[in-house]
């Protein structure tokens, strides 16, 4: 699978909140970087296990989120992608959130092995 096609995939199985087909795309080594957290990087998972616990924790906070507008920017040769998006969605207290954001991906052998997770601070 070209690395163009797996961002449409992921971004596909990211908004029918389909955890088993996100992980498909997944190395078993891989690591999840989160915008929040309590250090320069977010939060961070490693390993396919915890980063499935991670991701499902983000459609817990989030039950409709959605990822529209989506662009998909590919380097073949290094094995990277970048998803830019507008994520949609209201948490369990009401508040609705609509941030712009974007996903960087590394790749080895089809399959990613970092998501880096950005967005946009609304105050």
């Amino acid at each position: 699978m070209d690395i163009r096609s797996a961002l449409t995939g992921l971004c596909e199985a990211f908004n029918a909140h389909d955890l088993d087909r996100i992980m498909e795309f997944f190395a078993e080594d891989c690591v999840l970087e989160m915008p929040r957290g309590n250090r320069r990087w977010g939060s961070r998972f490693d390993g396919k296990e915890k980063v499935r616990e991670g991701l499902a924790a983000r459609f817990a906070g989030l039950p409709d989120v959605h990822y529209g507008n989506e662009e998909h920017f590919v380097d073949e040769t290094a094995g990277t992608g970048m998803s830019k998006w507008t994520l949609t969605g209201t948490a369990r207290d009401g508040r609705k959130a609509e941030v712009n954001g974007c996903d960087f991906y590394t790749f080895r052998g089809g399959l990613v092995i970092r998501k880096d997770s950005y967005w946009k601070i609304v105050e």
